[in-house]
């Protein structure tokens, strides 16, 4: 998930039906379900499968409620209920208004760039791979209703001006990841991989290896470019591998600038980060993107691992 307008998930209701425990190589447990328009897949070094498949739904369980609550997609979750709230403030619960702070924070350490409220944009921009690009008077027309510095935030309450929209899609997923492999852990003492999606997290390495993790080679489905090696810690990737639009040559990034409603320029293909949490590496996989062209600069001031594919 990222701060940019995003696509609908492809089934009304979160809780979808698929849910698989397997034994793999090497003494692992897969445990497979969706969840957040994305494949989930929990990685437990067990050779219990009856302690794998209740560690995977107690996953499921979290990963589902997360998006029941926060996904903007939802009619009865939180934001869908600030969203319709025309003004009037919200008393937020102690998970919603931690996001809310999260939120302030990461508009501020981005200088503005990423903002919550962006996802009005959506209503101009369908990064579908084709060449319809909006027309600038309707992007104009969107601006003033974006920018978290025009919401009321005085916690826990909130309030969202009339027309306006926030989002959390930028780091829900992240947030998820991180989530759910502080519950298994809390539960499992063997090492444990959490991955939603391409975005993940791990407690500790297995005793055969570390966790092999693939990145995708830009404009490609499955085919992987590179090959990392992860025992601890979270690692996100943030691209327009899949969310572009193309016109006459000319390829338009997903990742937009809040200040002008349109692409950001120079934009790697994608930008994958390893950092102590999945959301902190989500954080700045995304920072870096919005910089366009000097996402490597920013990532060598961060002192971060990164990998940047163009």
């Amino acid at each position: 998930m990222r701060p940019q307008p995003g696509a609908p998930p492809a089934a009304a209701a979160p809780h979808a039906p698929a849910f698989a425990v397997a034994a793999r190589e090497a003494g692992i447990v897969a445990v497979c379900f969706q969840a957040m328009a994305s494949p989930c897949e929990v990685l437990l070094e067990t050779g219990d499968l009856q302690q794998a498949h209740e560690l995977g739904r107690a996953a499921a369980r979290e990963a589902w409620r997360i998006e029941s609550k926060f996904s903007r997609y939802l009619p009865e979750s939180i934001v869908s209920l600030i969203n319709n709230s025309h003004g009037r403030p919200i008393v937020l619960d102690a998970e919603t208004a931690a996001l809310i702070e999260y939120a302030a924070r990461c508009h501020a350490l981005s200088e503005g760039r990423f903002d919550i409220t962006s996802g009005v944009l959506r209503h101009c921009w369908k990064f579908d791979g084709s060449d319809r690009i909006p027309e600038p008077a309707a992007v104009e027309a969107l601006l003033p209703r974006i920018g978290f510095d025009k919401l009321a935030w005085q916690p826990p309450q909130l309030t969202v001006p009339a027309g306006m929209e926030v989002d959390f899609g930028g780091f829900g997923k992240e947030y998820a990841v991180d989530r759910v492999l502080a519950l298994v852990a809390a539960r499992f003492e063997g090492a444990t991989l959490v991955n939603f999606g391409g975005d993940l997290a791990a407690s500790r390495a297995p005793a055969a290896a570390p966790w092999q993790v693939g990145v995708e080679r830009p404009g490609s489905e499955r085919e992987a470019r590179l090959l990392l090696e992860l025992s601890r810690g979270g690692l996100a990737t943030s691209g327009d591998t899949h969310r572009f639009l193309l016109r006459a040559g000319v390829r338009y990034s997903h990742i937009l600038d809040v200040r002008t409603g349109w692409p950001v320029t120079g934009v790697p293909s994608s930008v994958t980060v390893a950092a102590a949490s999945c959301i902190e590496a989500g954080m700045l996989a995304t920072f870096a993107m919005l910089r366009g062209r000097a996402a490597e600069a920013f990532l060598e001031e961060q002192g971060v691992r990164y990998w940047c594919l163009r």
